[in-house]
């Protein structure tokens, strides 16, 4: 092979290199902003959990003052 042919060849790996390194730096960030993601899914399914919790305990609550007022449909 020829020098220039040599030095064509260095030339593209050398673009080929920097693409990957940007390539790999954006999917970095990405999986830093998905992680983030996650996390505050994970939260939102603790809050959501605890607010069905909250809400069935209000309906026992009611259930048990319909009882005593006999208020309750039969």
């Amino acid at each position: 092979m020829t020098d220039e042919m040599t030095n064509l060849v260095l030339e593209h790996l050398r673009h080929i290199r920097t693409k990957v390194d940007r390539i790999d730096e954006r999917v970095d960030r990405v999986e830093i902003r998905l992680s983030a993601v996650e996390g505050h899914l994970a939260n939102l399914m603790v809050s959501e959990a605890g607010q069905n919790a909250a809400i069935d305990h209000i309906g026992r609550r009611l259930e048990r003052i319909e009882q005593r007022l006999e208020l309750a449909e039969v």
